[in-house]
């Protein structure tokens, strides 16, 4: 099962550089992930669910490239909730950042749609049209205006920023908590009532509803907690172990084993 390339590990180099390694290093060539997940293929499903693990579906298989998401998962924290007293958006960034004229929500669209993707003539960063499966509902979507996409299409934090902000994030210095924000990994074109369903869930309260996808959302939220040392409740833990019991060879990219 495809799902991202490799994901370098980027190093604080203060706010200039941290944007240049964050967004310019990823995000300047959007083809630098691959389509976000892929349909189960025909049996998985049900085998899933013969081993216990029907509830999550996804690939059983996984990659074989990278840490196992389940041994990653051992190494997070485990912990309550912190207040939520004093979170705001802008505690992580204000707006998207722009490298070279396109700013990040338009990359990540367009990394998503692929070679489907229809630009402006006049603006190259812009998506007017394309068609993509969309992860979180698992419907295969087609747009044909640009209006469309702005009004049917939303990029989501696979760890929401309040999650985040709950779990550790509030702790960390501007620079990290900008970093969780405009990480290629953490980001996700998505459908835009899914993603208001989801609100700031966690894995304990919110998972796709496409349970293809469901294996590779707990990875990314897993790679996301342990590259920013992030923690996650006893509720949350058991709810992505129990995803993952479906997938017990799934992996995690963004982190570095060892």
């Amino acid at each position: 099962m495809k799902w991202l390339k490799r994901y370098r590990k980027r190093r604080l180099l203060g706010v200039t550089a941290l944007v240049a390694l964050v967004v310019g290093a990823i995000c300047l060539n959007p083809a630098s992930y691959e389509a976000v997940w892929e349909p189960m293929e025909a049996g998985v499903e049900a085998e899933g669910a013969a081993n216990g693990g029907g509830e999550a579906g996804g690939d059983v298989t996984g990659e074989a490239d990278g840490p196992l998401a389940t041994e990653i998962l051992e190494r997070l924290e485990v912990k309550g909730r912190a207040p939520k007293t004093g979170y705001d958006r802008e505690e992580f960034y204000s707006d998207w950042p722009v490298i070279d004229e396109c700013n990040l929500r338009q990359r990540i669209i367009k990394r998503e749609f692929g070679e489907a993707a229809v630009l402006d003539s006049e603006n190259r960063c812009t998506v007017v049209a394309g068609e993509y499966d969309e992860p979180y509902t698992g419907e295969h979507k087609v747009f044909r205006e640009r209006e469309e996409i702005s009004e049917g299409v939303q990029i989501d934090h696979i760890v929401a920023l309040s999650d985040a902000w709950q779990k550790g994030a509030q702790y960390l210095d501007a620079e990290t908590r900008r970093e969780i924000a405009t990480d290629p990994l953490n980001l996700i074109a998505v459908d835009a009532a899914a993603n208001q369903q989801k609100s700031d869930g966690d894995a304990a309260t919110w998972l796709p509803a496409n349970k293809a996808f469901r294996c590779q959302y707990v990875a990314r939220q897993i790679a996301v907690k342990y590259k920013y040392g992030l923690w996650v409740t006893e509720a949350e833990k058991e709810a992505m172990a129990r995803v993952l019991t479906a997938c017990p060879n799934q992996t995690v990219v963004g982190v570095e084993d060892g």
